[in-house]
């Protein structure tokens, strides 16, 4: 089990558009790519990436998603008090 994971994301306001985002991504490269052009977090202009983070450090169903999800993989519409998230976990540790 890891410790940790590295994830991308991307912050939407709304489900629809985490949802509508979610059909347009093919790659890791178009998820840096629509993290970039969409997201409403400062993390978008590094395609995302919020590097590694271990438990605790995202609120809990941010990080729920990130740590049951396969690496490589892209998350559902994930709600938090920040709004709408896709997830793409990048690398486990």
């Amino acid at each position: 089990m890891a410790n940790k994971v590295r994830a991308s994301h991307i912050l939407v306001e709304t489900e629809q558009e985490a949802n509508d985002l979610k059909a347009k991504i093919t790659s890791p490269e178009d998820f840096a790519a629509m993290a970039s052009e969409h997201s409403l977090c400062p993390s978008g202009v590094n395609g995302g990436d919020l590097g590694f983070f271990g438990r605790g450090m995202m609120v809990k169903p941010f990080e729920d998603a990130a740590f049951a999800l396969e690496t490589g993989k892209v998350s559902d519409p994930v709600q938090t008090q920040f709004g709408w998230h896709l997830i793409l976990v990048t690398d486990k540790a």
